[in-house]
């Protein structure tokens, strides 16, 4: 009687080669992970800039009709848009209104190559008394 003992090398082959195609899958899964991980900061970075500008816009800086743009953190280019807004009851009597509105527009874009460049958007309305 001759009773095998062990496993063959074709087995084994096998065995390694399922064992390479599944660490292959996990490990592109996992790299999918971190690179999804850091455009998410990315965009949350790029949110609290705009906030902050949309915050700044009217406090910290004159609130007027006009452009200002800047950089920060060597990467994120921002650009911050001011300008009158006119709603429909202004334009039945502007001579009542005693406020004006502006709308305020952040955009904040990052990238590496302007072709594929990312970017986000807020928008707010700022009211201010035509008095001041």
């Amino acid at each position: 009687m001759n009773k095998q003992q062990g496993f063959s090398l074709l087995e084994i082959l096998i065995a390694f080669s399922i064992m390479a195609l599944s660490l292959g899958i996990l490990l592109k899964i996992f790299s999918g992970g971190v690179n999804t991980a850091s455009v998410a900061e990315e965009y949350t970075t790029a949110v609290q800039i705009a906030e902050s500008l949309l915050v700044q816009t009217g406090v910290e800086t004159p609130l007027q009709q006009g452009e200002m743009s800047g950089v920060e953190n060597d990467r994120f280019y921002w650009l911050v848009s001011v300008s009158p807004y006119t709603s429909m009851m202004e334009d039945f009597d502007p001579a009542l209104s005693t406020t004006a509105l502006f709308q305020v527009k952040v955009m904040v874009t990052w990238g590496d190559d302007r072709a594929n460049d990312r970017q986000v958007e807020l928008t707010t309305l700022r009211l201010v008394n035509k008095a001041l």
